[in-house]
């Protein structure tokens, strides 16, 4: 939730207009909102296998600390208020591309994908790369290689991200009947395709410097970074411990943090 505001105002700080900041505060506002209402959706369709999973046992729902009708309402209803505010606020782009992120996350992600195949957070990873598009339309009403760029790192840092993560739980997967890929096609396999991930992931963020969209500090850092995320990920795939995916998975949030710091 955190990277999804904080990468929503990099894609506005970017830009190359200027926005009123009550407008451009409200503009995040309304991104944490909506990325909040899809994630109380995503809990009310998910509350059967949620409370199978020691991992998400705790959420409001499993806990009995709301009803399943009550967190959907509240999904439902901060979902059009967030959509209507950003675009009477900023510009509908905006809005349609904040309504288009909550529309796939829930329905393509969280109602079709996740319990059908094991490219579930490869596809469903679509959702949580949008909000710096999101940002950046919210100032300039429009979309432009840049956005489509800041989209294109988040989407490929998605899945060795969670699958670094999916391999700790994988037990917990299988009880809940949730077709990750450690589940479907293995360990050794999960582990492999983290690593094959990770190396265009490394090559689309120095995608900036290639553009000459950002200079010489960028471009160090994004090297520096992502030779530490390669490294970390082959460690992944030569060994077999779980320490390495948990190296990997916290680092993975670091490392997106300090890229769009950058």
């Amino acid at each position: 939730m955190s990277l999804v505001v904080f990468t929503g105002m990099v894609g506005m700080l970017l830009s190359p207009s200027s926005i009123h900041p009550i407008l451009g505060v409200t503009a995040l506002f309304c991104i944490a909102v909506g990325a909040g209402a899809s994630g109380a959706i995503n809990m009310w369709f998910d509350r059967d296998i949620d409370q199978k999973m020691d991992r998400t046992r705790g959420r409001p729902i499993p806990a009995g600390l709301i009803s399943p009708g009550t967190a959907l309402g509240i999904g439902v209803w901060l979902s059009f208020g967030s959509v209507t505010v950003m675009g009477l606020t900023t510009n509908w782009l905006a809005a349609s591309l904040l309504a288009f992120t909550i529309l796939f996350y829930v329905f393509v992600y969280t109602m079709w994908l996740k319990r059908r195949t094991p490219q579930n957070i490869v596809i469903g990873g679509a959702a949580g790369a949008l909000p710096p598009v999101v940002g950046w339309a919210a100032v300039t009403g429009d979309v432009t290689v840049v956005p489509l760029m800041l989209f294109t790192i988040i989407f490929l840092w998605t899945p060795p991200h969670f699958w670094a993560l999916a391999i700790t739980r994988a037990n917990e997967y299988k009880i809940a009947g949730v077709p990750m890929l450690p589940v479907v096609s293995g360990e050794r396999a999960t582990r492999r395709q983290i690593f094959l991930y990770s190396l265009p992931l490394v090559a689309i963020s120095l995608g900036p410097v290639w553009i000459g969209y950002s200079g010489l500090l960028y471009g160090l850092a994004a090297s520096v970074l992502g030779l530490v995320f390669v490294a970390l990920a082959f460690s992944v795939l030569v060994s077999r411990s779980l320490g390495s995916c948990r190296r990997l998975f916290g680092y993975s949030i670091l490392y997106l943090f300090l890229i769009f710091l950058f």
